[in-house]
């Protein structure tokens, strides 16, 4: 085998065991015990505000896709998201709206519908955190989905 195929299998791997860890379920037993100071991650970090300040939202990842991403070597290890929970609290009414959302085929209608897309599925490794995406990276993956007014926030 040359080591062309050899470095093309080993990104793979690596890219499957990313996509595994990031998709793993926390078990009661491990949210119970102590954590180290580096695996913290604060509940600020993972929840964005609307403009107003009245809500707040947070996206869990459901689904990656296996497909490898182009120039790691520029951006660093990334994952496409295909499929997210998104959770809304509205802060005056204390109420809470959940929904799954396919950005894939979300991505695919607005292309259909108004010849355009914007979303950028590519998230970095990194900025997803115990399942969930880190608040800053919120408008990537709702964009398409806030075009076709499927969540308004």
């Amino acid at each position: 085998m040359s080591t062309k195929n050899m470095s093309k299998e080993n990104s793979r791997e690596s890219a499957d065991k990313i996509t595994e860890s990031l998709l793993e379920t926390v078990s009661d037993a491990e949210v119970n015990s102590r954590i180290s100071f580096e695996e913290f991650t604060d509940e600020r970090a993972l929840i964005s505000h609307d403009a107003f300040g009245k809500k707040q939202m947070k996206i869990k990842v459901l689904e990656v896709s296996d497909e490898n991403p182009v120039l790691k070597w520029k951006f660093g290890d990334r994952v496409k998201v295909t499929k997210i929970l998104v959770t809304i609290k509205h802060l005056t009414t204390q109420q809470v709206e959940e929904a799954e959302f396919d950005i894939e085929s979300i991505e695919r209608e607005l292309a259909e519908k108004r010849h355009y897309s914007s979303t950028n599925r590519w998230i970095p490794a990194e900025d997803i955190k115990n399942g969930y995406v880190v608040g800053s990276k919120h408008t990537r993956l709702i964009s398409d989905a806030s075009a076709l007014d499927y969540i308004v926030f």
